[in-house]
């Protein structure tokens, strides 16, 4: 053989080599170990709570984290919503988290569940003020009124959404928005929503208590 190809199959075992004793001491020894978890986006889930559900030893090999596992971990906790785990070398690991948050509530003798947009319960704790609350015959996340309801909220312009103190919903089709100033606009149901968001606004500025856009081509006032 060629002297220039033994030296170039030299240095080629001699990297290998090196690869090899590098992913030895990177995977067993503390040369790439976890010294930081960095933690963002986190306002109602208490940090020590999601440390202990991440369980991200101190001084493990970063090479041995299963950013999967971690992630699903942390995302078991109610009012997380999704979470990101990222290996961030030569020694941390960032999590960041995307909490749950909360577009209606309805009263129980347990408390006030909160809901979010997508009608999961995370929560049974007091509400927050601008939260609107739901009242209907069965509420919960498996109910269709229920995610009717919550299906209308995500459509309101924000200029009305902020008005909402309550979202009676006595069906699918019959769904009844109470403003906190003391109107009421008749929804009617999920169809159309997209033409009623663009008439209500302009319809309350005209005085009156009862606000009508169940058929947005006819809306009335009284």
């Amino acid at each position: 053989m060629p002297l220039p190809w033994r030296r170039i199959r030299l240095w080629g075992s001699l990297g290998v080599c090196l690869l090899v004793v590098l992913g030895a001491l990177s995977w067993f020894t503390p040369v790439l170990s976890v010294r930081t978890v960095k933690i963002d986006g986190l306002v109602a889930v208490p940090e020590q709570q999601l440390r202990e559900q991440l369980e991200i030893p101190s001084g493990r090999s970063m090479l041995r984290i299963d950013t999967t596992s971690v992630a699903g971990r942390a995302a078991s906790i109610p009012k997380v919503h999704t979470v990101r785990v990222q290996r961030v070398f030569p020694s941390t690991v960032k999590v960041t988290v995307v909490e749950r948050t909360p577009v209606l509530f309805f009263d129980s003798p347990q408390g006030a569940h909160l809901m979010d947009a997508e009608s999961v319960e995370f929560a049974i704790e007091p509400a927050p003020i601008d939260v609107p609350k739901l009242i209907t015959g069965h509420p919960g996340g498996e109910d269709p009124v229920t995610r009717a309801a919550i299906s209308v909220l995500a459509v309101l312009p924000p200029a009305l959404s902020g008005q909402v103190g309550e979202v009676v919903a006595r069906s699918i089709s019959d769904i009844s928005l109470n403003l906190r100033d003391g109107r009421t606009v008749l929804w009617g149901g999920t169809n159309d929503a997209q033409r009623k968001a663009a008439v209500v606004l302009p319809l309350l500025t005209r005085d009156g208590t009862v606000y009508d856009v169940s058929s947005p081509n006819l809306v009335t006032v009284r």
